[in-house]
């Protein structure tokens, strides 16, 4: 992820795989769907990093920094097999 456009895909992305729509999103992360709309195209050009950050919990995730080259964290490895082992059981 390198620029702002990268950023709005991400949002946009995490926002679908939860199965949000704009307004269900921004009603869980107390914004408007104004702000979801702008920010997912990146309207005004610019991004409130407090919004995001309350936007992708609401959609069920983390931000977090991984450094360039690294794809998954132990934690990512960690919390895959404790899933693996839940759906097991």
């Amino acid at each position: 992820m390198t620029t702002l456009a990268d950023v709005a895909d991400m949002l946009r992305n995490a926002r679908r795989k939860a199965g949000l729509s704009q307004e269900a999103l921004a009603q869980r992360a107390g914004v408007s769907r104004i702000t979801v709309a702008r920010m997912e195209t990146l309207a005004k050009g610019d991004m409130s990093v407090s919004a995001l950050v309350r936007l992708m919990e609401a959609a069920g995730y983390d931000l977090k920094p991984v450094k360039q080259g690294h794809v998954r964290t132990i934690e990512d490895i960690l919390t895959e097999q404790r899933q693996e082992a839940s759906d097991e059981t």
